[in-house]
């Protein structure tokens, strides 16, 4: 009897904390601001939420056994279509190519930059942590041959950025919460065609105080619907955040997901920190976009990686 009580008991103990996280990643309740960094790591906890259920049927706990199978199932559902690529609804043949890069207050190397902007030809280019000392680096390269249209709201320390465009660029009112700023245009392409792109970067929420101005800085975005949207960016968020589903709720997609690559990790780089890698930075597209393709780059000098995405517009 009291090996039977301890071995309920150990399957329970086991079984509670993926319980926990299951049910506060469906509910979208914060119960602590540590949380919101926590949410990031669900893939892995759903990835590990196997193991309670092994040993709940190895020790013949039947009860902790049914639990342990819905937890799964519940984190599995949230996770596991990011493995899977999506239909894309009907486009025409032209194209808006998104390259989004975090630069580490403006330590990202240039020239490697300026490499993947030539290999990947983008249509718009939006940056994150952008100096002024970073955007004269990268225009003393060429970047404006490239890409001559800019709207440049780059700032000292972590809170710039910028758009680079191939398309006339018109400013939109700068979004702009814990003086991060996010800079926002309509590109005007070619045959009338008027598309908002906002370069994404609220605050990360690594202290208590700072989550008000994360919350705040997605909550900003502007919506999907009506006029063509994009957004890109190191968003601080994963698809597991409830502002980030909030946006898809609206009518974007996230390109990675989209392609079955939205496990990919796009923070931290190599080296950068001792935690398992996460996919902070993304380019949601509006939903009537097509997504050709989506692709994760190196770039030396900051913890995160560059994305791509081929949008095809409708």
């Amino acid at each position: 009897m009291i090996r039977s009580r301890w071995a309920g008991a150990l399957a329970w103990t086991a079984l509670l904390p993926f319980a926990g996280w299951a049910v506060l990643r469906a509910t979208g309740w914060t119960p602590v601001w540590q949380w919101v960094a926590l949410v990031a790591f669900t893939p892995y906890v759903a990835a590990a939420s196997g193991a309670p259920l092994l040993l709940a049927l190895g020790l013949r706990r039947r009860a902790a056994a049914a639990v342990a199978l819905v937890v799964s199932a519940v984190l599995a559902l949230a996770v596991l279509p990011r493995h899977f690529a999506d239909g894309d609804p009907p486009a025409g043949p032209q194209r808006l190519r998104v390259l989004a890069a975090n630069l580490a207050v403006g330590a990202g190397d240039t020239a490697a930059l300026m490499d993947l902007v030539r290999a990947l030809d983008p249509d718009v280019l939006t940056l994150q942590e952008l100096t002024p000392e970073a955007v004269a680096r990268l225009e003393a390269a060429g970047l404006r041959t490239l890409l001559p249209y800019t709207v440049d709201r780059s700032k000292n320390g972590v809170w710039g950025s910028g758009l680079y465009s191939r398309h006339r660029l018109s400013e939109l009112p700068l979004i702009e919460e814990g003086r991060f700023r996010q800079a926002r245009a309509v590109l005007e392409y070619p045959g009338g065609r008027r598309i908002e792109v906002v370069s994404v970067h609220p605050c990360a929420p690594r202290y208590d105080y700072k989550v008000p101005c994360w919350f705040d800085g997605l909550r900003a975005l502007p919506r999907a619907g009506g006029e063509l949207r994009v957004l890109a960016g190191d968003f601080n968020a994963t698809l597991d955040h409830g502002p980030v589903r909030d946006l898809l709720d609206s009518g974007y997609r996230d390109a990675a997901d989209a392609t079955g690559q939205g496990l990919t990790p796009t923070w931290p780089q190599r080296g950068w920190e001792p935690v398992p890698g996460v996919a902070l930075d993304h380019v949601l597209a509006d939903a009537r976009m097509a997504v050709d393709a989506f692709s994760v780059h190196s770039l030396p000098g900051t913890d995160h990686r560059p994305v791509f995405a081929d949008l095809r517009l409708p």
